[in-house]
């Protein structure tokens, strides 16, 4: 019966759809998205309907599920994207070599000038995960452990070899990613310190935290 009337209604708005003008009628998976986020970020996921998304991009709500098919989609996969943005990031950093602290350091600024650079993304990555279901819950949860494990693989390594000298690496990396994603909440473009500042001064905090003793100049310049 439900479905019935939904293509009952979809065909009576077919027509009007296409006098719409051209540009609202090309839209493409990237420009939803993008529009999702922002709403999703503004309203929250609750109160955010698939017609806001589409009013947001030029089509009306039943035309949208031409392109998407819910909502729950529209979230799953931004916070999917996100979190295989921060785990790519976070392996160039690895990439790029150089000893643990040097290593340590381009992993915290890699997560600090995404959250600065991506604020929206990972205000609604943190915010709406309640709002997740399956399976893509399930999936965003295994990325975030394989990103918080990436860090606490160098934290290890470093304490192996007597560099770092925390007793609780688990902790640690909580501590540094904890203090990276809380740049996304503060952080403007037009503000007195920017990304690349922050960036560097928050791979300084996180390598006192993790050796006790301040970086000095020389030691890390390259980094």
């Amino acid at each position: 019966m439900t479905e019935a009337l939904h293509d009952e209604d979809g065909s009576r708005r077919a027509g009007r759809d296409a006098d719409m003008p051209q540009r609202q009628q090309t839209v493409d998976a990237r420009t939803i998205s993008a529009a999702a986020l922002r709403l999703f970020a503004e309203r929250g996921y609750r109160a955010t309907t698939m017609s806001d998304i589409g009013a947001a991009i030029g089509i009306r709500g039943p035309s949208l599920y031409r392109h998407v098919s819910s909502k729950q989609v529209l979230l799953g996969e931004i916070m999917v994207e996100t979190m295989r943005a921060l785990i790519a990031d976070q392996q160039a950093a690895l990439d790029a070599g150089g000893d643990v602290s040097v290593q340590l350091r381009r992993i915290v600024e890699a997560h600090v000038r995404y959250h600065a650079a991506h604020r929206e993304q990972a205000f609604v990555g943190n915010r709406e995960i309640e709002n997740l279901e399956q399976p893509y819950r399930d999936q965003v949860l295994r990325l975030r452990q394989t990103y918080e494990r990436g860090l606490r693989t160098v934290i290890e390594r470093g304490c192996a070899e007597g560099d770092f000298t925390v007793v609780e690496p688990r902790l640690a990396s909580y501590a540094i990613l904890d203090m990276g994603m809380g740049v996304s909440a503060w952080f403007r473009p037009d503000g007195p310190h920017g990304a690349e500042q922050i960036a560097y001064t928050y791979a300084d905090y996180a390598i006192r935290m993790l050796t006790g003793r301040w970086p000095g100049d020389a030691t890390f310049a390259d980094a």
